[in-house]
């Protein structure tokens, strides 16, 4: 038995793979005010450094070498490779084994001799032949200059980021705690505070000192209100809206989120050019276009070479016509209706 002739092996590998994915982190605790989602990418660990064609991997007739595991990775979904590749590769491994050890019983059995095999062996041949030419077709596509610029052209606005600061007046039942010692403000007297900070700020007084001793969000006001940069989507609705309808330096009128009020004030509003977002616009259209380069050479393939699907078998089901009720004849030497 030869590695390659275990042609089911690879599906059920990848199927015992994802059935253990690396453990989700814990949720952040919610925020009482707009929060910037910060994400960090950490490289995915390698497999060790060995020369290729070293067996890593012996049952029975089959040895696999660690370019084969590492193709095998390959052609796992690529949300379980980074594991697989890392703190998940001895785990991937003894899936190999349970299922090379399985397989070579079910040979010593005859199984691989079985109608049921037969089939399942001619689909799943032309299933990785068609996962091969599809990898290949993904490689040949890459994205034109049209494309890229087609693409930033109608998402400009995912790629806007707004520097701001802003001071949050609480009303009652909002999720802000209550500051020590302040009061809990209705909605009227919340906005009315909120107006008569503003109209402090527009007679010269600093809007980083008032963020500082007038603020209910802690973690900015510390920071005279200043926010982490942010894009649209990552902010309570109205609070972007505004934030990203005002120019560098202008101020808000109170804008009025589940929090309270908020003044803002934005500091820089910033676009990152094409050049700048090219690697993030490459990944986002590249699988439409690779969708539609499979679905081109399919289409060619299948008008060169018409499939053949017996029509018969093929016939939508015929609809089902309700039984015709049977009415009982009436009873021997009486007639219908008389007693």
């Amino acid at each position: 038995m030869t590695f390659f002739r275990s042609l089911s092996f690879l599906g059920a590998a990848a199927v015992l793979a994802a059935q253990t994915p690396p453990p989700a982190p814990p949720p952040p605790p919610p925020s009482p005010v707009p929060q910037v989602k910060l994400s960090v990418d950490n490289p995915a660990s390698r497999l060790p450094n060995v020369p290729p064609n070293t067996v890593i991997i012996t049952v029975g007739d089959v040895r696999i070498t660690a370019a084969q595991f590492d193709q095998l990775i390959e052609m796992l979904p690529p949300q379980n490779r980074a594991q697989a590749r890392g703190p998940q590769r001895k785990q991937l491994a003894d899936n190999i084994v349970k299922i090379l050890t399985l397989g070579e019983e079910a040979q010593r059995r005859k199984l691989d001799e079985s109608p049921e095999f037969k089939t399942q062996q001619l689909f799943q041949d032309f299933n990785l032949l068609a996962s091969l030419l599809a990898s290949q077709i993904t490689k040949d596509v890459q994205p034109s200059e049209a494309d890229l610029q087609q693409y930033y052209d109608a998402h400009k606005t995912e790629f806007e980021t707004i520097h701001a600061r802003h001071i949050l007046i609480r009303v009652q039942g909002s999720p802000t705690p209550v500051r020590p010692g302040q009061k809990d403000l209705t909605d009227a007297e919340a906005l009315a505070k909120a107006q008569e900070i503003r109209k402090k700020i527009q007679d010269g007084a600093d809007f980083a000192e008032l963020a500082k001793t007038e603020s209910d969000d802690a973690g900015s006001g510390a920071k005279g209100g200043e926010l982490t940069p942010f894009r649209h989507g990552q902010m309570v609705p109205t609070f972007e809206t505004a934030a990203f309808a005002l120019k560098p330096g202008d101020l808000s009128e109170p804008v009025k989120s589940q929090y309270g009020y908020h003044l803002i004030q934005v500091i820089s509003h910033d676009t990152k050019s094409l050049p700048e977002v090219r690697g993030d616009i490459e990944n986002r259209v590249k699988p439409e276009l690779t969708q539609k380069a499979l679905n081109k050479t399919i289409d060619d393939l299948q008008k060169a070479n018409p499939p053949v699907l017996d029509p018969l078998f093929f016939a939508p089901p015929a609809p089902l016509v309700p039984p015709t009720p049977i009415t009982a004849p009436p009873p021997v030497g009486k007639s219908p209706g008389k007693k």
